[in-house]
């Protein structure tokens, strides 16, 4: 599901809020699907409309915390871009000292950086 829709969330990342707003940064998608889009990704529990105006109706658009965790998988393939595209469109800095930033992995158990992940099968809830 998620692969499908990242665009939408994408936008809704950049600060892209009311339906016309997404609409002008998928300028190929029309109208209709993204309607479509947007209730699915209400359904999945992503974003959350709010109306704010009742004539006609119009609605923002925000994402839920689960909507909002996706933002690390898009860094990530910022981080990715910069480091294998011959052109990378946007950079992530850090916003005290304006360098370039790094992915890493933190293990709250031992309480520090890891280096050697594992993959594994997730257990059964």
């Amino acid at each position: 599901m998620i692969a499908g829709h990242c665009w939408f969330v994408h936008e809704i990342l950049a600060g892209k809020k009311t339906f016309n707003e997404i609409k002008q940064g998928l300028l190929t998608i029309s109208a209709n699907i993204l309607s479509e889009r947007l209730r699915q990704l209400e359904e999945d529990g992503l974003i959350v409309s709010n109306l704010y105006s009742s004539h006609p109706p119009r609605y923002e658009y925000e994402l839920t915390e689960s909507g909002r965790d996706l933002e690390t998988v898009f860094h990530s393939f910022i981080l990715w871009g910069e480091k294998h595209l011959e052109k990378c469109y946007k950079s992530i800095r850090h916003a005290a000292c304006n360098h370039e930033i790094e992915l890493r992995y933190y293990c709250p158990h031992c309480q520090s950086m890891v280096e050697d992940i594992s993959i594994v099968p997730a257990e059964e809830k």
